[in-house]
């Protein structure tokens, strides 16, 4: 089983069966805290544990973050925290591990740079799973999906060319 990531606070988690046509996707856990007044979200590590413990998982594609232009110096921080606390979990837990571009696994999958290029996309590619990324608000779960397929492809695709099998 492997898991594809998007990290971001309002990300998700894809676990996906390479041999299946759909999988399992989840919101990341996060904690909302008040902070100077402010509602802020954090998030839930030990959560995010007891969820990848939960399944055997041999790889995890992590979409590989950067800070963007015009985001804040918070937002971007937090972005980060995410991003570094989820390599921590994977590091700990011994889950071997990949980190892609955006702007690559994207283009291999064919997305669109819609508004709801992701969603559309990962509707097409995989359509038994469509119905956990109805809103818009549920892009980083087809983002996660897109990515766990993309590094689904990836893995059968090394497998064959050790093999010296052609798919």
């Amino acid at each position: 089983m492997i898991v594809g990531i998007d990290p971001g606070l309002s990300g998700a988690l894809f676990f996906m069966d390479p041999h299946a046509s759909a999988g399992e996707a989840m919101d990341l856990p996060l904690h909302v805290l008040m902070r100077g007044g402010k509602t802020k979200r954090e998030l839930d590590i030990v959560q995010l544990i007891g969820l990848l413990a939960l399944r055997p998982l041999t790889h995890a594609f992590v979409e590989q973050i950067g800070a963007m232009p015009g985001q804040g110096v918070s937002s971007t921080f937090a972005f980060g925290k995410a991003f570094g606390v989820i390599l921590g979990v994977l590091a700990a837990r011994s889950i071997p591990m990949t980190l892609v571009p955006p702007m690559h696994w994207k283009r291999v999958m064919s997305v669109t740079k819609s508004k709801d290029g992701c969603r559309a996309r990962a509707s097409q590619l995989l359509p038994e799973a469509a119905y956990q990324w109805p809103l818009r608000r549920h892009e980083g779960r087809a983002e996660a999906a897109l990515i766990a397929l993309y590094g689904t492809r990836q893995l059968q695709s090394s497998v064959s060319v050790l093999t010296g099998e052609f798919r």
